[in-house]
């Protein structure tokens, strides 16, 4: 698909960013806030994420009920996301209905916050934290991100805890949505069919009324923090390990190299990870991914194995990590750089898939990058850049976390002693 990259910028501060591509079949438009987790007081835990939903409540203009009937009206394949660092609201839709479906998302952005819509969303968000605690891989997932990041809001649940938002008040999120929803906090993001010059003129008037204030993001020192704690839980059958250890942050140069090693060694098929625990019967899954955030990054492994071969995976894990750097291959070079071109390349075929990356990356980075550059950047890689990776965030686990089903039949849920790696 090819695209032309126009951006702006509205007197409110609100950026406007947009990869056209006339002759795409269909458009879409998100609307990037950056704020998430990591931006919450820590007796708010979990509110960009209740916000999230409150936005599908209504807005003063339009109640609940008709929110979700005005997208159906014109196609929308519309949704919304919440993580760490930025929480996102999106339509993709066929060219003629863009403007009507930025004016929908737009009115997303300014909810009315019924008293009465609050309480009965509370017990909607609660009831998704209690789903999530019967997935063992995400408890002991959001555990070891709390060890690892222990005293610092990358900590904090994006969910929030049943206590943070059973005690959260409709006044606390109206405070919260006031200060960290300003369109110089927001990033308006299109691509595929459209006219760029039309939705600018458009989000001047969607966007007069809204408040402009100066929003910043605290950066507190991170010590990242070493432990391994077991977790005995009751619905777990087998055995669930997640490993955590530093990594580039997401505009680190390095992130490139970061992300070719973890798919050298934990690739879903064909890594190193592969080949030692899943291919030979030892474990069911094995992976680790490369995650970059503002700031800090870190690497996450993952093996899931029956709960007698926890050992065994982990020793294996460690070992393969160990000796990844010696044992790196051009034809590993090759084989992860094509899978990933491959991903790329994917992403980059749906206005829904360039509209993401567009609004992910303008949020995360602040700056644009062609996903040619991009391919061009992974390319260049070489197996000395892989290896200096390594030695400058060596695959050293710094948290190990595991679940368990109870060796304690009369103790449904218990947490064993944690120790110093």
């Amino acid at each position: 698909m090819k695209t032309t990259y126009r951006e702006t910028q509205l007197p409110n501060g609100l950026r406007i960013a947009a990869e056209c591509a006339p002759d795409a079949a269909s458009a879409a438009v998100g609307m990037f806030v950056c704020t998430g987790a990591r931006d919450e007081p820590h007796n708010l835990m979990g509110v960009s994420h209740f916000l999230e939903h409150m936005m599908f409540k209504g807005s003063a203009a339009r109640p609940a009920s008709e929110v979700n009937e005005a997208f159906d009206r014109i196609g929308a394949r519309n949704n919304a996301f919440t993580s760490h660092e930025m929480t996102a609201y999106h339509a993709h839709v066929l060219p003629d209905h863009l403007s009507q479906s930025f004016s929908l998302v737009a009115d997303l952005l300014r909810p009315a916050l019924r008293d009465a819509d609050f309480n009965q969303e509370k017990n909607v968000i609660l009831e998704e934290i209690a789903m999530y605690e019967d997935n063992p891989f995400w408890v002991v997932y959001e555990r070891a991100l709390e060890v690892y990041f222990q005293g610092h809001p990358l900590s904090y649940r994006v969910l929030g805890t049943k206590e943070s938002v059973g005690q959260m008040t409709r006044n606390q999120m109206q405070e919260y949505f006031s200060q960290r929803y300003s369109p110089s906090n927001t990033i308006l993001v299109a691509a595929g069919n459209i006219n760029f010059d039309a939705l600018v003129e458009q989000a001047k008037v969607e966007t007069e009324k809204w408040d402009s204030k100066g929003v910043k993001r605290e950066y507190p020192t991170l010590v990242p923090h070493r432990g391994s704690f077991t977790l005995e839980i009751e619905k777990a059958t087998r055995g669930y390990m997640v490993l955590i250890w530093p990594a580039p942050d997401q505009a680190d140069p390095r992130r490139y190299a970061a992300m070719l090693c973890a798919q050298i060694i934990g690739d879903s098929e064909g890594s190193r990870l592969y080949w030692s625990l899943v291919e030979t019967g030892i474990a069911v899954h094995a992976a680790v991914g490369y995650q970059g955030r503002d700031g800090v990054g870190e690497f996450v492994g993952s093996v899931v194995c029956a709960t007698e071969d926890l050992d065994e995976a982990e020793a294996i894990f460690r070992a393969e990590c160990k000796k990844l750097s010696d044992s790196l291959t051009e034809d590993d070079l090759v084989r992860a750089r094509r899978k990933i071109a491959t991903a790329v390349a994917v992403a980059g075929e749906s206005p829904s898939g360039r509209m993401q990356r567009l609004g992910s990356m303008l949020a995360s980075l602040g700056t644009f990058n062609a996903l040619e550059l991009e391919l061009e950047r992974i390319n260049a890689l070489t197996l000395d850049d892989l290896r200096t990776l390594l030695r400058e965030f060596p695959f050293d686990p710094y948290v190990v976390g595991r679940v368990v089903p109870p060796t304690d039949k009369s103790n449904p849920e218990s947490t064993m002693p944690e120790s110093t790696i």
